[in-house]
C-alpha cells in the first residue's frame, strides 16, 4: 500500500540575527490514508514548524514532503496556495474565526474559496453546523459562542470543502477539559467516520494517547518516539 504522506530527510533552518535555529533536522515520517497522528512535543521541539511545511503554508530547505503523490518541495508559494486551498483543512488553537461575520457566514465564506455558488453557500453551511451539532448558533458572531461552540465553527469552516488532510494546531489549547475532550471525540469521529486522516500538533501526550492512532514524539528537531497505539 502507498503512503498518503511521505516526508523524508526534512530540514528547515532559521535565523535570527546571528543565531541559527536549526528547527527540524532530517526527519522523516510516513502516514497513511485514515491516520490520526499526534505531532508531540515541547515548545521549541519543530511541531509548528513541521505542522507549517505539511499545510503549504512555508516553503521547504531541505528534504522532500510528498502528499498525495504531490511533491510540495516543488511548489511555489502559488502553486502552494493552490494546494492548502484544494487538499487542506486547518484548526487552530485561537480559532482565528473573523469576528464581525456570524458562524454560518464564516463557513459559507471557506465554501466560496471552494468554488460553490453564492446561492447555495449558506444552505451547505447551515447543513454542517447541523451535522456537528450547532443547528441553533448560525446566526450568532464569533464573540457570542462559547470556546467549544467557537472551535466546532471553525472545525466545520476546515472541513466544509471536505479535504484530503485535516491539520489542527493545539485545537484544544484555549479550552477547559470537558470542551477538550467534546472537541477530541469529534475529531475521531472524523477520522473514523468519514476516514479524514488528521494531524494534531500538541504538547499534551496523555491528551494525544486519547485520540490518536499513532504518536510521533519530536524534540529539538528530531523525532525521538514512534508509538503505534493500535500495535
Amino acid at each position: 500500500m502507498s503512503s498518503f504522506i511521505e516526508i523524508t530527510n526534512l530540514s528547515k533552518t532559521y535565523y535570527r540575527g546571528e543565531n541559527k535555529i536549526e528547527a527540524l533536522k532530517e526527519v522523516n515520517i510516513t502516514i497513511q490514508q485514515g491516520d490520526f497522528i499526534g505531532i508531540v512535543g515541547r515548545s521549541g521541539s519543530g511541531k509548528s514548524t513541521l505542522m507549517h511545511l505539511l499545510g503549504g503554508l512555508d516553503t521547504i530547505q531541505a528534504g522532500k514532503i510528498i502528499v498525495d503523490k504531490l511533491d510540495l518541495s516543488q511548489l511555489n508559494r502559488k502553486e502552494l496556495a493552490q494546494f492548502r486551498l484544494r487538499k487542506i483543512g486547518m484548526i487552530f488553537q485561537a480559532f482565528n474565526l473573523i469576528k464581525s461575520y456570524s458562524a454560518i457566514d464564516n463557513v459559507a465564506l471557506a465554501l466560496a474559496f471552494g468554488g460553490h455558488k453564492k446561492s447555495v453557500r449558506k444552505q451547505i453551511a447551515q447543513k454542517l453546523l447541523n451535522q456537528i451539532g450547532l443547528s441553533e448558533r448560525g446566526e450568532h458572531l464569533p464573540g457570542e459562542l462559547s470556546g467549544g461552540e467557537a472551535q466546532r465553527v471553525a472545525i466545520t469552516r476546515a472541513i466544509a470543502n471536505k479535504p484530503l488532510l485535516l491539520l489542527a494546531d493545539e485545537p484544544t489549547g484555549n479550552l477547559d477539559s470537558q470542551t477538550s475532550d467534546s472537541i477530541l471525540l469529534l475529531l475521531k469521529q472524523l477520522n473514523e467516520q468519514q476516514n479524514m486522516t488528521i494531524v494534531m500538533v500538541t504538547h499534551d501526550l496523555e491528551m494525544a494517547q486519547s485520540a490518536c492512532n499513532k504518536i510521533i514524539r519530536l524534540k529539538d528537531g528530531q523525532v525521538v518516539e514512534f508509538i503505534d497505539i493500535l500495535a
